[in-house]
């Protein structure tokens, strides 16, 4: 047998697997047919020779994909009619309706309202075991800030919406660190910085001119002491972080994650193509809930 016909049988064993991994990201038919076949694409150009685990392996390049084409679904300019609602299983081809029936409707319309990170999050971990080593790299976080996500979506399917009371207490410490970072308060900024923070940078935000990764407090706080003068308390992809401003566009996003009251994790964003994906909001006024209008590219 051929290298080329054994990779062919090996994606035709994984082939059912990857419609079900895509099928719960997507809830439309053409689409997992769209994800798979683009999946078939790149491992058709891509060396094989290299890769241990070729089913883990395509569940990544499934999910990517799937990732790209949630968050293209959210970025389309125009209005849709009315909300993306998954197919019924009974439109569905013979063996597909077994894959909808193990889902259920209600949990796929429920993964609709999920912000896309959130939905990979849940459903590579909570559907298919995947850790959280693997679904950080995918949706570009750090392990804790994926596991906050899958949380997050597990909440909500669960019918437990986040609690406003978490995201304004949370916005509290943001502000905090803010205030201190702009004041050169580097006692204020400890007080409001875990002693393990972990300071992570891409490599855009590393060009212009930081570390790609910071450790402790003491030296986090250095970092940020004097500055953050054009950086606003936001929502970035549903969680509270943080949008550096320059010339009235989006220059950098700050994902914060937390731990009790103190922040444990930064992770800085300048990519360009990353930044556009994201969805962030500039959180405006004293109370939780007011905020800017929502501008992905230009705030």
């Amino acid at each position: 047998m051929t290298e080329e016909n054994l990779l062919t049988q090996q994606f035709e064993a994984s082939r059912d697997h990857l419609r079900a991994v895509a099928y719960r990201m997507l809830g439309s038919r053409a689409e997992v047919d769209d994800a798979v076949q683009e999946a078939w694409l790149r491992v058709s150009r891509y060396d094989m020779s290299e890769v241990a685990n070729l089913r883990g392996w395509l569940t990544t390049v499934v999910a990517r994909i799937c990732l790209d084409m949630l968050r293209a679904r959210k970025s389309r300019k125009e209005e849709p009619i009315g909300p993306h609602v998954p197919e019924p299983v009974d439109e569905m081809r013979e063996g597909e309706a077994e894959m909808a029936d193990s889902v259920g409707a209600a949990l796929l319309v429920v993964l609709e309202t999920l912000q896309p990170a959130e939905r990979l999050a849940f459903v590579l971990h909570d559907m298919f075991a995947v850790p959280f080593e693997e679904i950080a790299p995918i949706v570009g976080r750090s392990v804790e800030a994926s596991r906050q996500l899958a949380s997050r979506a597990r909440r909500r399917v669960q019918g437990a919406p986040v609690p406003e009371t978490d995201l304004s207490r949370q916005r509290g410490i943001v502000d905090a660190f803010l205030k201190a970072s702009r004041e050169g308060n580097f006692e204020g900024l400890l007080a409001v910085l875990d002693p393990d923070v972990v300071f992570r940078a891409d490599q855009a935000a590393v060009r212009l001119g930081t570390l790609a990764e910071i450790r402790g407090a003491d030296a986090v706080a250095q970092l940020y002491k004097g500055r953050a003068q054009a950086a606003r308390t936001a929502l970035v992809d549903g969680a509270i972080g943080v949008a550096v401003i320059l010339g009235g566009q989006l220059r950098i996003a700050l994902r914060v994650t937390f731990r009790g009251d103190r922040i444990a994790g930064i992770e800085a964003l300048a990519d360009a193509e990353q930044i556009a994906a994201l969805e962030v909001e500039v959180l405006e006024g004293r109370g939780p809930d007011t905020r800017s209008r929502k501008q992905p590219h230009a705030l």
